[in-house]
């Protein structure tokens, strides 16, 4: 999806944006970005298994946006896995409140866990130790994350 903002020529854009619309006469038509929507709603992820393999996923923006820009904003970045039930989990570096908290996370999701500074990876029913901020879903390689073995290393970078 391209987004296209009309503007009237003679105000110009506002808020203190510094984009320099194309004048093709009354409207102008600026172009903010030529990704489409879903790589900025919904970007996507790789999780690397050491020894193991690949999994991809995607972040849904929407769901918990601060926590989700935060980590991508520090990718790559990963850490050992630790078994929780049906879940792994891996503590990163990164240190974000709670937002938008779930007790309750479906098979596939992605979450961070304020509690531990850590990413989450629910491959089978399992109910989160304590609220956490869901970030989005795997979509290929779920199967992966059932019998890694704890301690492995764990690394997500852009898709």
């Amino acid at each position: 999806m391209i987004i296209i903002l009309f503007i009237d020529a003679s105000r110009g854009l506002s808020h203190g944006k510094s984009v320099r619309p194309i004048y093709l006469g009354q409207p102008a038509i600026v172009i903010l970005s030529d990704r489409p929507g879903s790589e900025v709603s919904r970007p996507r992820v790789v999780f690397s298994i050491e020894g193991v393999g690949d999994a991809t996923g995607e972040f849904h923006r929407f769901a918990s946006p601060r926590t989700a820009d935060a980590i991508l904003r520090q990718v790559p970045i990963g850490g050992r896995i630790v078994r929780y039930g049906e879940e792994v989990y891996f503590q990163i570096s990164v240190k974000a409140p709670s937002e938008n908290p779930r007790t309750s996370i479906e098979v596939g999701g992605i979450a961070y866990w304020p509690m531990g500074s850590a990413v989450c990876v629910f491959y089978g029913p399992t109910k989160p130790y304590s609220p956490v901020n869901r970030l989005g879903k795997i979509t290929q390689g779920l199967e992966l994350f059932r019998n890694v073995k704890e301690g492995t290393i764990v690394t997500i970078r852009k898709g």
